[in-house]
């Protein structure tokens, strides 16, 4: 693969002189700025090897890197292996920008280049800055990837999913109506909706265009109570087609969305620069543009009652498929059968799909035995799962979506005799994973303000995880979803009843094993009183924590208390869709300590 990569390289660097560019960036988006991508734009595994989700890279005519987070570092470093690109650590303190690497190699008078239909406006605007103040220009209007990928894949064409009113609570010409109210209150005339999710939401609608996310490609403008949808019509079944032009919703083919926006101008347009391309942002320079957070971004992370429901459906289906899983986990480690990593990474596939309204895995599943599990995402392969045996942990990180939810669940589990250290490290973790269950919060609390409580017990004791504390989940819809979250980094988006989040503190020792537990949670209105109104979390996610890992000796009373307390929890909601033999085994699994 690595003599691939390297001619991959050279053949864009000849483009690059062809087209008089000292550099070309590459960010591995796809033009809706989407985490997970369609083949067609997996640019960044093309030119690179590299197959996470989170990363940028940088290319000039002699060097070639990659900025990645903590949760890739182990990964990318394997995977770049004799490509000739160094893997530089993002949200790392020192670790330099992409635009100072940039702007230190080049001089006054040359050119960078990126496809600025994959790059977020946002982040066009802050290189911008960096580049004019050296003297050096962007050219953000051409794909150099597309005249060395022969056999790059087209656009998806999968079938539009119209979402029923059961479970998405608002029919789509009162989210227009919604919107458009919002439109207004910030002086504009229209809105962009390019993030795959936000356009899903408003129309409620689903698609199979983007692997383990149930979105279709498209955009829209939403305003004054209309709607336009690019989207091709051939995705439509007649009736669907008819149902939303019955809404008042426009529609016109995907490909026209550019060229349709040069033909606005004169009007004032919300746009959020995080979510929307360079080139939409462009193409609009005949407008005035107001920057501010997408609003149905904002909207869908607050769940109505009926997504509330579908959401803990979907976590009943998610324990059930769970628990059939540990049976059979059981019986093979009892068996002596040869499993490893890749067949639980199956099984938890199998165990999912026989469950009711299921649609799909939500995310490649992650699977780590022994030293796999302190690489945070890793994505196992027949090719390099690791045995199991039976000894030591396994951490599985997985999740499925259904027509009515969406789930994301991690659990270690101790497959034989373990370390006191193993079991002291998964303690530490899973007492910062209670905290932050457990906390009251008043209303206008941020994401970083809550970070510390899950980080607290392990930086007494010297240790620390790199990745974010809790993400956004969506309801059938994308397993990460903004705009809020918990991590260090400040967002000003503060946590809100109706907000579903992950809650995931772990620990990871490079080349031994890695534990997390992670549960989904819903913000709730808790107490009102003279002091305020005060919110709380609601824990989703009904499976058992593996009490045979945990160090009893350094919880609290209250800890586990909790523990007692969720395991009781997870038994009700199992126990009357359980046969004999699951029921067995939750009881077993379910027992206080």
């Amino acid at each position: 693969m690595n003599e691939i990569i390297n001619e991959r390289l050279q053949q864009l660097r000849t483009l690059m002189n062809k087209n008089g560019l000292a550099a070309w960036l590459i960010n591995g988006a796809d033009p809706h700025m989407s985490e997970d991508v369609p083949d067609r734009w997996l640019t960044r595994k093309y030119i690179s090897n590299f197959s996470g989700s989170y990363g940028w890279l940088a290319i000039t005519m002699d060097e070639a890197v990659l900025w990645t987070d903590s949760r890739y570092f182990l990964q990318a470093g394997i995977e770049l292996e004799g490509t000739g690109i160094q893997m530089l650590k993002a949200r790392m303190p020192n670790t330099i920008s992409v635009e100072k690497w940039v702007t230190d190699r080049l001089k006054s008078g040359d050119k960078v280049g990126f496809d600025g239909s994959c790059y977020p406006a946002g982040e066009v605007l802050r290189y911008k800055s960096a580049f004019d103040e050296a003297g050096i220009d962007i050219v953000p209007d051409i794909d150099l990837l597309n005249e060395i990928w022969n056999d790059r894949p087209d656009l998806p064409a999968e079938q539009v999913i119209f979402h029923p009113l059961e479970w998405a609570g608002v029919d789509r010409r009162k989210k227009i109506e919604i919107i458009s109210g919002e439109v207004e209150k910030a002086g504009a005339d229209l809105t962009v909706v390019s993030a795959l999710d936000d356009l899903c939401w408003t129309f409620n609608i689903r698609g199979n265009d983007i692997p383990y996310n149930p979105v279709v490609m498209g955009f829209a403008l939403v305003g004054g109570n209309n709607a336009k949808l690019f989207i091709e019509k051939n995705k439509f079944s007649e009736n669907h087609f008819d149902e939303l032009q019955n809404d008042g919703v426009e529609i016109f083919p995907y490909n026209e969305f550019y060229a349709h926006l040069k033909t606005i101008a004169d009007k004032k347009i919300l746009i959020d620069p995080n979510r929307a391309n360079y080139l939409i942002y462009n193409n609009l320079s005949k407008n005035t543009l107001i920057h501010g957070l997408s609003l149905p971004a904002l909207m869908k992370s607050r769940k109505n009652e009926s997504e509330i429901e579908g959401m803990k459906k979907a976590h009943i289906m998610d324990g059930l498929a769970l628990l059939n899983f540990q049976l059979w986990l059981e019986e093979a480690l009892r068996g002596n059968e040869p499993v490893n990593e890749w067949h639980v990474a199956v099984k938890l596939a199998e165990n999912r799909a026989n469950q009711q309204g299921f649609k799909g895995e939500s995310f490649p599943p992650i699977v780590g035995y022994g030293e796999h599990g302190a690489i945070v995402h890793l994505r196992i392969s027949e090719e390099n799962a690791l045995p199991l045996e039976k000894k030591g942990i396994l951490l599985f990180d997985s999740g499925g979506q259904y027509e009515f939810g969406t789930t994301d669940i991690t659990r270690t589990i101790a497959l034989g005799p373990v370390t006191p250290e193993m079991k002291t490290d998964f303690t530490l973790a899973l007492k910062g994973m209670i905290a932050l269950s457990k906390i009251k919060f008043p209303w206008g609390t941020l994401g970083c303000h809550l970070d510390v409580l899950a980080r607290k017990y392990m930086w007494e004791k010297g240790i620390a995880y790199g990745h974010g504390t809790c993400h956004g989940v969506g309801a059938y819809l994308n397993v990460h979803e903004g705009p809020i979250s918990i991590r260090p980094d400040l967002n000003n988006q503060p946590i809100w009843p109706g907000n579903i989040i992950s809650n995931e503190p772990g620990i990871y020792r490079e080349g031994e094993y890695g534990v997390r537990t992670e549960n989904v949670m819903l913000c709730v209105e808790d107490i009102k009183n003279e002091f305020g109104d005060f919110l709380k979390f609601e824990t989703l996610t009904e499976f058992p924590i593996d009490t045979k890992l945990i160090d009893k000796s350094i919880l609290e009373n209250d800890e586990i208390e909790w523990i007692n307390t969720y395991h009781q929890s997870v038994f009700t909601a199992l126990s009357p869709y359980t046969s004999p033999e699951q029921f067995k085994l939750l009881h077993k699994l379910t027992q206080s300590i």
